[in-house]
């Protein structure tokens, strides 16, 4: 019985691990987004990592399919073992201080496929850290499957495999689309709310200085302020929220105009998505005036996209020579419709037919 349930755990542990960490492979610019957001100042407080988040997510991600790959062939397991106890540890306190706290809404264990909250993450965690206890005081049951030689190829197989993918999702695209922006999409259609719909249930909270403290206080609670309580603020507590739909914060802004359903409505429409021109690679940057004018040539309409303040926005197009007007939308909306910054999306009556990375300009069907 013993050896049943030793490689039970065995496999399912390795298979989660590997599906996870192939998920986050293929976006792991997204996960260093997840990871910069809990290296921020409401969450931990250390900025000082965020530069280093891609750097972080690659090794992370790399290093979860690699264990999982290990436990699954039995290779070196008194390492494997306390490498997943040691990493299921970690990662059990960050979804446990995540929900408890409130401060991460979701932890990105599984990119952008599958959205679990916190609470559900530190469950998911909690049950991955019972297996691998399991494991770990069953760790001489874990035998190897192969002959070193096998082991030995299959293991460095493992590694050279991921950092090769990696890198190609990196200097391209994600090699599958879990986004809301993923081609086919109509966006109009993304941004509605159905009308039967649920309702977020929304608290309207005070906020009072009694004493030298902030406290909160529901609107019950304010019948009965203490004596020489000063307001501060007021926010509103969500506490059940309603639909949100897969497309939100969507908006082509300029001058204090919102011109989306404008440009939604066009036949042949092309974004050129730099969601920081600061940042943006100058490589990628270069080959925009070309790709503006083959557009127009052939009946296109192409804009910018960006987040960029508009002095940042002028300096860009005159160092780079663009002609095309640039218009708002925030960034986190730009970074989910494309990692790649900047990157080319086409639309036709707001439906995305397709996208590509800086690099892939030439695969641009025009």
């Amino acid at each position: 019985m013993k050896n049943i349930i030793t490689q039970f755990s065995r496999i399912f542990v390795g298979i989660l691990f590997i599906i996870s960490g192939l998920i986050k492979l293929n976006d792991p610019i997204g996960f260093s987004y997840k990871l910069a957001e809990y290296f921020g100042e409401p969450v931990f407080n250390m900025p000082f990592l965020v530069p280093f988040a891609l750097a972080i997510a690659l090794f992370l991600v790399i290093l979860e399919v690699v264990l999982g790959v290990m436990l699954l062939i039995g290779y070196k397991s008194k390492f494997t073992i306390n490498s997943l106890l040691l990493l299921i540890v970690f990662f059990t306190f960050l979804t446990f201080y995540s929900a408890y706290f409130d401060v991460v809404r979701d932890c990105g264990c599984f990119g952008d496929a599958l959205h679990i909250t916190p609470w559900q993450s530190f469950i998911k965690d909690v049950v991955l850290l019972f297996f691998i206890l399991v494991l770990y005081f069953n760790r001489k049951l874990v035998q190897p499957l192969f002959g070193n030689t096998v082991q030995n190829i299959l293991a460095f197989a493992s590694v050279a495999l991921c950092a090769f993918m990696g890198y190609w999702v990196i200097n391209h695209l994600p090699i599958i689309d879990f986004r809301p922006y993923k081609v086919g999409t109509n966006i109009q259609k993304g941004m509605r709310i159905p009308d039967n719909a649920p309702k977020s249930v929304v608290e309207m909270v005070f906020i009072y200085k009694v004493n030298g403290v902030d406290k909160e206080f529901n609107e019950k609670d304010l019948m009965a302020l203490p004596e020489g309580a000063t307001f501060v603020d007021r926010k509103d507590k969500v506490i059940t929220e309603g639909f949100v739909p897969p497309i939100h914060d969507f908006a082509m802004e300029k001058d204090g105009s919102d011109y989306k359903e404008e440009f939604l409505n066009e036949p042949k429409l092309i974004l050129i998505v730099a969601y920081d021109l600061v940042h943006a690679d100058k490589a990628g940057l270069i080959k925009l005036q070309k790709l503006n004018q083959e557009a127009k040539a052939k009946g296109y309409k192409v804009i910018g996209m960006t987040a960029s303040s508009p002095e940042e926005i002028a300096k860009s197009k005159k160092e780079f020579g663009m002609t095309f007007d640039f218009y708002f939308c925030d960034a986190t909306a730009l970074k989910t419709i494309e990692r790649a910054n900047p990157s080319i999306v086409i639309l036709e009556k707001g439906t995305i037919l397709q996208k590509v990375h800086y690099n892939d300009i030439a695969n641009l069907k025009l």
